[in-house]
């Protein structure tokens, strides 16, 4: 630290203690435990006794300081040293298997992770002999400082985690150049803002011929039909952007690679946000008409101009004025209810019945403008195609639920009848529909299940709103009755051990089956339909976000397979074997992002063998790569979890094998340092690098942000 910021520091810790302290001026225990923000006591009890250095029970703000200053700006011998004592629970200057044992317990709870008592032991026995040199029955200060050492990024960040939580909040400093101003922000989103601009044009243009052709009618009158010409276009361009049949067969051709079909679901929000502006203005326009005319003679009153059909306005018997204010209630009902709040607040139901008011809405826009009809035309026989072939073809035989599975974290597995000729693509989507939950609800739900699979279809449904969570509760209390595990769940778990071989939908006699009826629509390709042609992928799920990728990466290895020579003594290559015409990639990076330790119980069988299909490929030359992140563990940075990740790392050393995920693939603590590992994946030189998401919004924005800075293309999944 400066002198200014060391001064700062002061100022902002002394205003922490009193108002931690109150009016006593001393720290008790609980208060510091409320202090630090720390789920196991134990941490606290240990740096409140530390802290403590005249042991009357509480803590001064002169002790507080010298404590901080000392781990702050004391040199990485009073760092350690505090770190040993910590450790040192009894204080007798070692510390024995028992002591290391309760801290990392305590490491455990702090981090949320779930350890079996024996692996508890494996974990404790790992570091301590490890740490243990002299093989003496207990660990010296020495021995501890050297067995740090082999940890260099420890070492390095002891000062941060020291004092990390009685750190001033620092200030973010913001960019001088705004993102959006960027040249890469430009060279990544240029078929994007081409769009958008090409957008903005044309309803500049309309608007502009409307209003000069009616110029002698007057001002208001320039506007409300500039506005209405722009509405002819944009709610046929709303129906348009829904066309997913036709979107997802336009992936497949030139004109994915000029226009962002990717992001219709997004460019259909701000249609509707613009349809709703132009609806505003063009009836005060008409207003403001009627009430510039007020003193011309035989004039109706306003409530008749509103009302009506006396004034005679409109091409269908005169009902604009009546149609007009029908669609100006129905356009602000549905905009209001698709607004982000309603949908993510567990009702969607309500967004979903009042968007089904768009037919009323085309309907009363062919009897309010005597124009609208010929945009609709064309886009609105292409839309009742699609309808019509998505109601046939999700009612075409009986589909039904043969196999559920309930896993942590409120998420629902279904396995569902594969119909003959349902053909789909990895990473695709389907829509949902089943009478038993709800009548007339469709859902969309990415498939998670492999192509190559010919009997079923996988969905994994998380828990989350109305619908998804009367769904996880209908099949709760549909559980077999008798003890025997479930056959899908005894598959899996008797393939952990083997190969990857692809799990059947087939029926069991000793199984109680579930045959709930459903209905399915699609499926609908997504942006990661790219991930085939792209040279280097990088697959970035969060949470349920891996169901898309689920798919792909059994797509890829059922490929791999059926490419392996059988001679193992031949020498192969990944990169030789998938290529094809349909197939460029050179390298997949998977990256797994899960706030718990449960989370990763939904994938991690099939994660297992990806695993073991490239388990005798060096990890330098491997095809596949997975990185695993664990947002709920505290990190090496963190005092409280330091010794947990060192006995994390040598047991997996050791057993070849994480601890947490059973996988080969170390989990490691927090969220991805972006800029680490992009900058890894770009000095690779597998060629162009392609980023696929999956997951929430917020966590979007920053890796497409940190794409963008990398000059990485970035996809993301939306539905």
């Amino acid at each position: 630290m400066s002198i200014d910021d060391d001064t700062q520091w002061l100022e902002w810790v002394t205003k922490q203690f009193e108002s931690i302290a109150g009016e006593d001026k001393e720290i008790d225990l609980e208060e510091f435990k409320t202090a630090l923000k720390v789920k196991e006591s134990f941490f606290a009890e240990r740096f409140f006794a530390l802290f403590d250095s005249d042991g009357s029970g509480t803590i001064s703000l002169d002790e507080l300081l010298k404590a901080l200053n000392l781990l702050i700006h004391g040199d990485e011998t009073d760092k350690l040293r505090f770190l040993f004592q910590v450790y040192d629970v009894d204080g007798s200057g070692s510390i024995d298997p028992d002591e290391l044992r309760t801290v990392l317990k305590s490491c455990l709870k702090e981090s949320a992770i779930s350890l079996p008592e024996e692996k508890l032991d494996d974990l404790t026995l790992a570091l301590f002999e490890s740490a243990d040199k002299d093989n003496s029955g207990s660990i010296t200060f020495e021995e501890l400082r050297e067995e740090l050492e082999r940890f260099p990024e420890v070492m390095e960040n002891l000062t941060i985690s020291a004092a990390n939580w009685l750190k001033p909040p620092t200030a973010e400093q913001k960019s001088h150049t705004p993102r959006y101003l960027t040249p890469a922000y430009w060279h990544n989103n240029r078929s994007k803002l081409l769009f958008m601009g090409g957008y903005l044009c044309l309803n500049t243009l309309l608007f502009t011929l409307a209003a000069l052709r009616h110029a002698p009618l007057g001002g208001w009158v320039m506007v409300a039909k500039g506005c209405g010409q722009c509405l002819n276009f944009n709610c046929t361009f709303l129906g348009v952007l829904m066309l997913r049949r036709c979107l997802t067969w336009l992936r497949a051709t030139w004109v994915a690679k000029v226009f962002p079909l990717d992001q219709n679901v997004i460019f259909h929000q701000l249609v509707g946000y613009v349809v709703g502006v132009l609806t505003a203005v063009h009836t005060g326009a008409h207003v403001g008409n009627f009430v510039r005319l007020t003193q011309t003679r035989d004039r109706p009153a306003l409530w008749e101009y509103l009302f009506t059909t006396r004034p005679g306005i409109g091409w269908v018997h005169g009902s604009a004025s009546i149609t007009g204010i029908a669609l100006q209630l129905l356009i602000c009902v549905m905009l209001v209810c698709s607004s982000t709040f309603v949908r993510k607040s567990g009702h969607f139901e309500v967004f979903y019945w009042t968007h089904l008011s768009y037919i009323s809405i085309w309907a009363l826009l062919v009897l309010h403008g005597p124009n609208f009809w010929k945009w609709f035309v064309v886009p609105g026989f292409l839309f009742v195609v699609e309808k019509t072939i998505g109601i046939a073809v999700s009612h075409i035989g009986g589909l039904y639920i043969v196999e559920i599975n309930l896993l942590p974290s409120k998420v629902t597995h279904l396995v569902i009848k594969r119909p003959q000729f349902f053909h789909y693509k990895p990473g695709d989507y389907v829509y949902l529909n089943i009478p038993a939950i709800a009548k007339y609800e469709w859902h969309p739900f990415t498939i998670s299940s492999a192509p190559e699979q010919q009997d079923t279809i996988w969905l994994h449904i998380r828990s989350r709103g109305q619908w998804t969570n009367r769904l996880y509760e209908y099949f709760r209390w549909l559980e077999p009755l008798s003890q025997e595990p479930k056959r899908l769940m005894r598959n899996l778990r008797k393939q952990r051990d083997h190969k990857w071989t692809q799990v059947s939908a087939k029926l069991s006699e000793n199984h109680r089956v579930c045959n709930i009826k459903c209905y399915i629509d699609g499926p609908y390709g997504t942006p990661t339909r790219r991930i085939f042609t792209s040279e280097h992928a990088v697959l970035v799920g969060a949470g349920i976000g891996i169901t898309p990728f689920a798919s792909i990466l059994q797509s890829i290895m059922y490929r791999y397979r059926m490419r392996k020579p059988n001679d193992p003594r031949r020498g192969y290559s990944w990169g030789e074997s998938l290529k094809d015409d349909e197939m460029k990639l050179r390298k997949v990076d998977f990256i797994w992002i899960n706030r718990d330790q449960k989370s990763f119980e939904w994938f991690v069988s099939l994660l297992t063998k990806l695993e073991m299909d490239q388990a005798d490929e060096e990890p330098e030359g491997r095809f596949l790569e997975m990185h695993m992140y664990m947002t709920s563990a505290l990190s090496k940075n963190d005092m409280k979890a330091i010794g947990l990740q060192m006995a994390l790392d040598l047991l997996a050393k050791k057993e070849k094998r994480d601890s947490i995920t059973g996988l080969r693939t170390r989990t490691q603590p927090g969220r991805p340092d972006w800029n680490k590992v992009f900058h890894k994946m770009a000095e690779e030189n597998k060629g162009k690098v392609q980023v696929f998401f999956c997951g929430s919004p917020a966590l979007a924005k920053v890796v497409k942000a940190h794409c963008e800075h990398f000059n990485f293309r970035f996809f993301k999944e939306n539905f």
